[in-house]
């Protein structure tokens, strides 16, 4: 499934947004085939984190540029290179663009929307026949508009049954028509109700909801984040302040569709929770072999990121000084989530409740065609950018490569005929939560949806989904050039 959400994303990104890009440089030379080519593999070798996994990557692996082009030229294409050329077996995140402008719009929480997030499930193990339920709703959207709520059932698209063969119809970019859908028992059927909804390009902020929840244990904080993008740090940051000036003595941060984002983000995000550990080291960065025996001797600073108390854009942080904070995990839950989890649980008591998170703990970044792989002086023959893992994180304690993701303190995960309404005390996985605070034992930790496969959700076409991304400087080249 992450393969296939890699072909969509690209075909989409590059459907998306072609005729859409208000800054596009003027084109002085269009760059050739082999061009992009050397430019994919100098990336590459520069900086990937899996590159003693992958022979053509090695230093010494070509004598001279003209057996480099040779190799680059038994390629189809810039992208045949990329994903069976370039690419460790093992790595299912690393990806490549055609058009810089989409992804960097795309990072900025740019999309195209109609605003209802889904997950899509299998009838059973082995049917093609999916089923399809409304996780949430974005404000002012097609959606929205067409009364589309959470808890809503669809089994149609466009008049037919939707499958795992035709399910892309509700990633592409266009106006489609869903069939509503309903469970009696184990029997799903249609109720002949249809809406049709139309994408339109939309910025969503990630705090979904903040809200206050007055307890006997106290004022609780509830916080509904549902991505880490830079741009909203800011929005961000007044939520916390919010939440000081309300007093609350408890915090309960909800990322079950939260797959990720901005390194940046999260570690802004894990000082305003805390705030008492300005300077301690939040997380760790661990690099490709070359690199890292690079980095360690010149410059080990680099590789450790601390606690801080101002924002990526210069705000002082408000930090609420707790010393335990509960999280809210779905399968859904990825990367910078994860990174946020893993780096507070050395210094707070961390309480986590739903299910076990993604499992993604390597982070990736954008490189160009320039001499320092960033946006600086850039190539303006093409718009090909690359977007591999180039390091792991880890936490002050070493943890990493927790490849099967984070477990949960108390199981539970969403049982899509009863989903509640997110921010109520009352929907199942905060009223866990808050159980939890009031010393109780939850009243449902079964895991429900037995009878459903999970086959995939909204945004997999995102360029967030499930990534960990940093905009920060990259370590000087030290590789040597094929001559």
């Amino acid at each position: 499934m992450k393969s296939a959400h890699k072909l969509i994303f690209g075909l989409l990104l590059l459907f998306f947004f072609t005729g859409c890009q208000d800054d596009l440089d003027d084109v002085i030379r269009p760059s050739t085939d082999l061009d992009i080519k050397n430019f994919i593999w100098r990336a590459m070798n520069d900086t990937y984190l899996y590159k003693a996994d992958v022979p053509a990557l090695a230093n010494d692996r070509f004598a001279n540029q003209s057996e480099l082009n040779e190799f680059l030229n038994s390629f189809s294409s810039p992208r045949d290179l990329f994903y069976n050329g370039l690419v460790a077996p093992h790595d299912e995140f690393s990806f490549l663009v055609e058009d810089y402008h989409a992804l960097e719009r795309s990072l900025d929480g740019i999309t195209l929307s109609n605003g209802m997030q889904f997950g899509l499930l299998r009838y059973t193990s082995t049917s093609q026949e999916v089923l399809g339920y409304v996780r949430y709703v974005m404000p002012n959207t097609s959606a929205e508009a067409q009364g589309i709520k959470r808890g809503d059932l669809f089994n149609t698209v466009d008049g037919e049954q939707l499958t795992a063969e035709n399910f892309s119809r509700l990633l592409e970019p266009a106006t489609y028509t869903i069939g509503l859908a309903e469970i009696n028992g184990d029997v799903i059927s249609s109720t002949g109700e249809t809406v049709t909804l139309k994408k339109v390009e939309y910025t969503s902020n990630p705090v979904y909801i903040a809200t206050t929840i007055p307890t006997a244990s106290g004022k609780v904080g509830y916080l509904m984040y549902n991505g880490f993008t830079g741009t909203f740090d800011d929005v961000l940051n007044e939520t916390f302040s919010m939440f000081k000036s309300e007093g609350i003595t408890h915090l309960i941060v909800d990322l079950r569709y939260n797959s990720g984002g901005s390194v940046e983000s999260a570690s802004d995000l894990a000082s305003m929770i805390t705030g008492q550990f300005k300077g301690e080291v939040f997380y760790k960065e661990l690099w490709n072999e070359e690199l890292q025996t690079y980095l360690e001797t010149t410059d080990p600073e680099s590789l450790v990121n601390r606690f801080n108390d101002r924002t990526n854009s210069g705000a002082l942080i408000n930090s609420l000084n707790l010393n335990k904070v509960y999280f809210i995990t779905t399968l859904r839950t990825a990367s910078a989530s994860e990174l946020l989890i893993n780096g507070l649980k050395p210094y707070i008591e961390v309480v986590q409740v739903g299910e076990n998170t993604t499992g993604k703990f390597q982070a990736s970044t954008t490189l160009y065609d320039s001499p320092t792989f960033r946006r600086n002086k850039v190539n303006t023959g093409h718009t090909y950018a690359v977007q591999p893992l180039i390091y792991k994180t880890a936490n002050a304690d070493g943890v990493t490569d927790y490849s099967e993701g984070l477990i949960p303190d108390v199981e539970i995960s969403e049982n899509i005929s009863d989903l509640g309404v997110l921010g109520d005390p009352n929907e199942p996985l905060l009223a866990a939560a808050l159980a939890i605070i009031a010393g109780t034992q939850p009243l449902d930790t079964r895991v429900k949806n037995k009878l459903f496969i999970i086959f995939g959700e909204s945004g997999m076409d995102d360029a967030l989904y499930q990534k960990m991304y940093t905009s920060d400087h990259l370590p000087k080249n030290t590789q040597p050039v094929v001559d």
